[in-house]
């Protein structure tokens, strides 16, 4: 063991002493570095499911309340054609330069160091966050059964349970993230087609739902800040923008396959399989699910997250509420139970990207390099403690409601998000403007981004009105706090930004002077690599090649 460590340390020596390493524009070798374990069956299952979890199965009850079923559904079907074009965008800077410093080093690569520094940062404080908040709304789903427990006892076993899964490597964070996204959607394709039986009669009272609850007095459209604005169609514009930020919160997340491509195999392939089957994915989860909740459940439900006043029904998802109405015994604790699964799922998910945007920070030297440590199974154990630390924030909970601590940290997501997103889509604009400068064609790609140029300019824009007018009601009267939550991430990354340029004097990179090759060739040979052992292993087997499509 002694003799192992002692090579390590030679190496990490050598490394860091290598004239030709630059550490913003080539990966650390494989033994100091993050390892690619993830296979092409369990990225797919963590992109299709990873996604899923409080803003749809939770968060959408808060829609429904201040938008109404139409404001839900088409608040959520819009916001996900914007995730859409993010995600293709994304995919082909993945699928050309498959890093390992996530979609921060491309920042880097293509717009301005500075860029990069801020991006990184505001992405890193956006899973200090995140995972925090399903962790709060992970205590919150236990509470629909007993009270008896104080919810901080709950937070330190779910702590205590994502974070032993990460420091156990990817290849072990890897299947049980597959399991957990297979029972995630195999859960929500069943929780869709449990809506459409109970609205059209399928339930105890034998009662044909239909369209009742998109009519007067449940819909089409909620006045939201009615009392506070005095004009019902202005009250019910602002229920319906109110979902939209509501929907940005839901889908961020999505992006997760830009920090997972430094740890997956051969994703010169698997990468595009994944983003090819987003626009599905969207369409079936998301708009299919909000369309059902917006069916089966009345708008002015008071069991409804928002509605509620007491910590013991504040984490009552709307798919529970559903069968509840009709009078469905004991499937409300089943549902209830999957719920738990959903946002365990994503409290785990989210502290695996927080850690490892913190390890692609620090290996560009852009954070504390204690946080580019790994240990032998590839896992950057300094940045999981860290983000596993912060976890504990959660216990605001203590001093706030559920459900007021879930509306300060969704408000903090959606900002966060909202600005990762406005960054990959301009990154991936300066990225198409290299290689027509540079003279590579786009069809030369590994996987080529349709609708471009003008996705990714839409994306950039439309998420960029949305975050302007995210808090919104924090004025209708003005509340410092909610104020303070939906705009601070705007400073916080302007800061970052400006400041990085003003102490390193960086300068935006031209076109003509991006660097599209360094780094390249070492993962071109890598993935040369894994297609000669695969080729060793022989045929797959028609079994096989099923499971590697699922």
């Amino acid at each position: 063991m002694d003799a192992h460590s002692d090579d390590t340390e030679k190496k990490s020596v050598s490394f860091e002493a290598s004239k030709d390493f630059d550490p913003v524009l080539v990966d650390p070798s494989e033994e100091l570095s993050l390892h690619r374990g993830l296979k092409a069956r369990q990225i797919s299952m963590i992109t299709l499911g990873g996604s899923l979890g409080t803003g749809l199965i939770i968060g959408s009850g808060t829609a429904l309340v201040r938008g109404g079923p139409l404001g839900l559904w088409f608040g959520y079907s819009f916001m996900g054609l914007v995730c859409y074009f993010v995600m293709i965008s994304l995919g082909e800077m993945c699928a050309y330069l498959p890093h390992k410093k996530g979609f921060a080093g491309y920042a880097t690569r293509y717009v301005d160091p500075a860029f990069g520094f801020a991006l990184g940062w505001n992405y890193v404080l956006k899973y200090f966050i995140q995972t925090t908040n399903n962790v709060n709304a992970a205590g919150a789903v236990v509470q629909y059964w007993t009270l008896s427990v104080p919810i901080e006892a709950w937070m330190v076993i779910y702590i205590a349970f994502i974070f032993f899964i990460n420091l156990l490597g990817i290849r072990v964070f890897g299947e049980f993230e597959f399991w957990f996204c297979s029972i995630k959607v195999v859960a929500i394709v069943g929780l869709i087609l449990m809506g459409l039986i109970i609205d059209l009669g399928g339930n105890p009272q034998h009662d044909r739902i239909g369209f009742r609850y998109w009519r007067p007095p449940y819909g089409p459209l909620r006045e939201y800040l009615l009392a506070e604005v005095h004009n019902s169609r202005l009250a019910e514009f602002l229920g319906f923008w109110n979902n939209l930020t509501m929907a940005l919160m839901a889908y961020i997340g999505t992006e997760l396959i830009g920090v997972t491509v430094g740890e997956t195999e051969n994703p010169r392939r698997n990468v595009p399989r994944a983003i090819r089957r987003m626009f599905i994915r969207i369409l079936v989860f998301y708009v299919g699910g909000t369309f059902v909740i917006s069916l089966t459940v009345p708008s002015n439900s008071s069991a409804l997250f928002v509605a509620s006043k007491s910590q013991a029904g504040a984490a009552a998802s709307p798919f529970v509420v559903a069968t509840t109405i009709v009078g469905i015994k004991f499937l409300n604790h089943v549902i209830n139970a999957v719920v738990l699964i959903f946002v365990l799922s994503a409290s785990n998910s989210d502290l695996y990207i927080g850690s490892r945007t913190l390890y692609g920070l620090a290996v560009e030297r852009k954070a504390p390099r204690i946080f580019a440590k790994v240990n032998r199974a590839g896992v950057p154990w300094p940045s999981l403690i860290l983000n596993t630390l912060v976890c504990f924030l959660t216990f605001l909970n203590a001093s706030s409601s559920s459900s007021v601590a879930f509306g300060w940290f969704s408000s903090l997501i959606a900002s966060f998000g909202a600005i990762t997103w406005m960054c990959i889509s301009y990154t991936h604009i300066a990225f198409m403007r290299a290689l027509k400068a540079q003279g590579i064609d786009r069809n030369t790609l590994p996987y080529k981004a349709p609708f471009q140029p003008y996705a990714s300019w839409f994306a950039l824009i439309f998420t960029g009105i949305v975050l302007f007018f995210n808090g919104f009601s924090a004025f209708l009267p003005f509340v410092s706090s909610s104020f303070i939550t939906s705009y601070i991430a705007i400073p916080i990354f302007l800061s970052l930004w400006v400041g990085y340029k003003v102490f390193y004097r960086t300068s935006t990179i031209p076109a003509s002077e991006a660097d599209l090759i360094t780094g390249k060739r070492e993962i071109d040979e890598e993935e040369e690599r894994f297609l000669a052992r695969e080729k060793l292993r022989g045929p797959r087997s028609g079994l096989q090649r099923i499971w590697d499509a699922l």
